[in-house]
């Protein structure tokens, strides 16, 4: 009894040893990841790719402890990476435009590309399945922020359909990002423009439909990309390249993935929502082919962007490409990928 007495204390303490052993293991391997705070414009499903990447372990296997901040709106992401607060930030290109316009001395870099189509969709009150952009002459519509890019794509959009954002109708931009969606709940608007998992909430709390999808409507268009001061690019060569490697595989997931994986895999990052209402909003943007194959941001996109801005009356000359543009991560990202 007492050989067993000793034996089992001797078995203890050799497991205590080994958690301790492997809890610091752990812990060094911890220790050994670089650490990135990433501002991110709003938390949405419409950015999959990125929520695959870390939750699958992307970022780590890059060497990158990541830390996710949410700005809520691109002008706060901007002065988070202005300022310092932030190492990367994750917003619609337009600001890296506004930010030089201004003369910073320090201007803010586009290296890579998440999304190629609007994010945003209609919501009215009632189902439309033949919904028609003129339906909204006349309407009171719950738009988003001047200047950023959701109202600027909806206005370039009704511009194509023939109508007039200032005469033919009357947009709300007086409300909150992220707001747009309890006001109209609440009895504000004939329409709202929403995000997801905004859009599909109404749906699902019968107080809205979705009419129209503004990514379809819009075409291709550099929606959000990655961005970091000029100075912390070059000072920070590999770290940009081994984040940019990371988002390149959570692209490659996404694209290679059904929309039920996917919304299994990122659900973790959404635990508001159920694996039912992911997989719909994951849906929705995949068949719209919202995500590229690349991270690579074109000249071509840059030359769309900066139609849009002039079209809202938001650029005060045009810039040119490699000012604010950088593809050789997303490049190089792309050739590590590919096999062979």
């Amino acid at each position: 009894m007492k050989r067993k007495s000793i034996a089992l204390a001797a078995f203890l303490a050799l497991a205590a040893l080994c958690t301790a052993g492997c809890g610091k293991e752990k812990e060094n391997t911890k220790d050994a990841l670089e650490p990135v705070t990433l501002n991110e414009v709003a938390h949405s499903v419409f950015y999959a790719p990125q929520y695959a990447a870390i939750e699958n372990g992307y970022f780590e296997e890059e060497g990158i402890d990541l830390t996710l901040v949410t700005g809520f709106g691109a002008d706060k992401t901007m002065t988070a990476v202005l300022s310092g607060e932030a190492d990367i930030g994750f917003m619609g290109a337009e600001s890296s435009i506004y930010a030089y316009q201004e003369g910073a001395s320090d201007p803010v870099i586009n290296f890579a590309q998440l999304t190629q189509r609007a994010g945003n969709f209609i919501v009215g009150r009632t189902a439309d399945e033949d919904f028609d952009w003129n339906t909204l002459k006349g309407k009171y519509v719950l738009g988003g922020r001047k200047g950023g890019m959701p109202e600027m794509v909806f206005e370039y959009i009704l511009k194509q359909k023939g109508i007039d954002p200032q005469k033919d109708l009357t947009i709300d931009q007086s409300i909150d990002f992220g707001s747009t969606a309890a006001a109209f709940s609440g009895g504000q608007g004939d329409y709202t423009v929403e995000f997801e998992p905004s859009a599909t909430a109404l749906e699902e709390e019968g107080a809205g439909f979705v009419v129209a999808s503004c990514g379809i409507e819009s075409g291709y268009v550099p929606y959000t990309s990655y961005s970091a001061k000029s100075s912390f690019i070059k000072e920070h060569p590999d770290l940009i390249q081994r984040f940019t490697n990371a988002l390149q595989k959570g692209m490659d997931y996404v694209n290679s993935h059904t929309p039920e994986e996917i919304a299994e895999t990122i659900a973790p990052q959404f635990t508001d929502s159920s694996v039912e209402t992911i997989t719909t909003i994951v849906r929705r943007y995949h068949e719209q082919d919202t995500w590229k194959d690349s991270l690579i941001f074109e000249k071509k996109s840059f030359t769309l962007l900066q139609d849009i801005l002039e079209s809202a009356g938001e650029l005060n000359e045009r810039l040119d490409y490699a000012d604010l543009v950088v593809t050789d991560y997303a490049e190089k990202a792309l050739r590590l990928d590919q096999p062979g």
